[in-house]
């Protein structure tokens, strides 16, 4: 959400009178790729963009392009073949063994047709949504660029789109939801095809942190620049003082027996008990062990969590399987970490692995791709490029 919130910002500062821009979005992925579908990046016609589709190697391509997209205003849909450091076409030689469908799509002045408007639904977002986005149309009564949102559980949003396209595809959105997996899909239309792009979005994670000591600052600091939301409690008002914790969203004086009053805990929330008092740990973890946090990360050694967790079982709080999943104790991933710093790397980058269910190892060990991929373009990526590839190599 970090990106998009910066593409909000800078689109809002734009003059529209003087200024041509264009939205170009990743929409389909076969093979490797440096960004997932969703990835966007806003081009102005000053030479500055805000965003990225990849690790720089289409940009520039991709601007080209864009001035094109400004001068007809029409949507226009470039396909990158980074399979072959030969491949002159496109003049994109990298050998990424990945094939890159980017949508361009002119964009108009807040308030208008063809606005970004819709980018700001996912900036509040308080639970999972979809964004479905056509990229390719052979139906005269859609066009690329249309969007059918589903988001924050208030049922379909189709300010953004054709009513043709509503009763297309407006089914298929709940079952997208509920599978949590973006997905393209291809329909049959008048005239051919219709191929949408379903994007599964996430609110963005809170980090709740529990203490306000010196090593909470970069903590605090680091999740911002990944931009996550922040949350500071303590019971001790003059810790947390604003100075000390600038860029914090919240600050929150509450006494350890009134967490869960005070305090808001959703199934985004990472907590972090960092307060380096036991009394006060113990107290909070009797309280949010019962929230729908997926991670509850308790700084301090192990034999310090297995006394807060006897002391859990003495009180009549008998901790499940899944709690022992999501509670993290010693907190953080094994990475050597020693000072303040190094130890909020560790532990937000614990943090992003629980909440991407990945196991944090060393990717060179890693079997398979980097990216989780959409299974039927990964096997039709394989049926036409490697067997092509296999079959030069024969030939050769």
């Amino acid at each position: 959400m970090k990106e998009v919130k910066h593409i909000i910002e800078a689109y809002e500062k734009i003059d529209f009178s003087a200024r041509k821009v264009v939205l170009a979005t990743v929409v389909r992925v076969a093979g490797s790729s440096y960004r997932n579908p969703g990835a966007r990046m806003l081009i102005m016609d000053n030479g500055q963009w805000v965003g990225s589709i990849s690790g720089g190697c289409l940009e520039g391509d991709a601007m080209r392009k864009a001035r094109q997209v400004m001068r007809s205003q029409q949507p226009v849909l470039v396909t990158y073949d980074t399979m072959d450091d030969d491949h002159n076409e496109l003049r994109i030689g990298l050998g990424c063994n990945g094939v890159v469908d980017v949508l361009l799509e002119p964009v108009a002045a807040p308030g208008e047709s063809h606005s970004l408007d819709h980018l700001r639904g996912l900036l509040t977002l308080s639970s999972l949504g979809v964004a479905a986005l056509v990229y390719h149309s052979d139906d005269h009564h859609i066009i690329p660029g249309e969007r059918l949102l589903l988001l924050n559980d208030e049922g379909l949003n189709a300010d953004y789109c054709s009513a043709a396209l509503t009763d297309i595809i407006g089914e298929d959105l709940p079952s997208i939801l509920t599978s949590k997996k973006s997905a393209t899909r291809s329909y049959p239309v008048e005239g051919g095809t219709l191929e949408v792009l379903f994007e599964v979005v996430e609110p963005s994670i809170e980090v709740l942190i529990f203490g306000a000591g010196a090593d909470a600052q970069p903590v605090v600091n680091l999740a911002k620049s990944l931009g996550w939301r922040v949350t500071i409690s303590d019971e001790c008002i003059a810790h947390l003082a604003p100075v000390h914790f600038p860029m914090a969203d919240q600050l929150v004086s509450c006494q350890r027996g009134f967490v869960n009053r005070e305090i808001t805990v959703s199934p985004y929330t990472a907590i972090v008990l960092m307060s380096h008092n036991y009394d006060y740990d113990l107290e909070v973890l009797k309280q949010i062990v019962k929230s729908e946090a997926p991670y509850i990360g308790i700084l301090g050694p192990k034999k310090r969590a297995d006394k807060l967790f006897a002391a859990l079982e003495a009180a009549n709080i008998s901790l499940t399987e899944q709690d022992l999943q999501r509670i993290h104790s010693p907190i953080g991933l094994d990475i050597g970490a020693e000072t303040a710093d190094e130890i909020a790397l560790s532990i937000l980058s614990e943090v992003l692995a629980k909440f991407a269910g990945r196991s944090g190892g060393f990717l060179k060990y890693h079997k398979g791709p980097i990216h989780k991929r959409q299974g039927v373009d990964d096997q039709v990526f394989k049926q036409v490029y490697l067997h092509s590839e296999h079959d030069q190599q024969q030939i050769g």
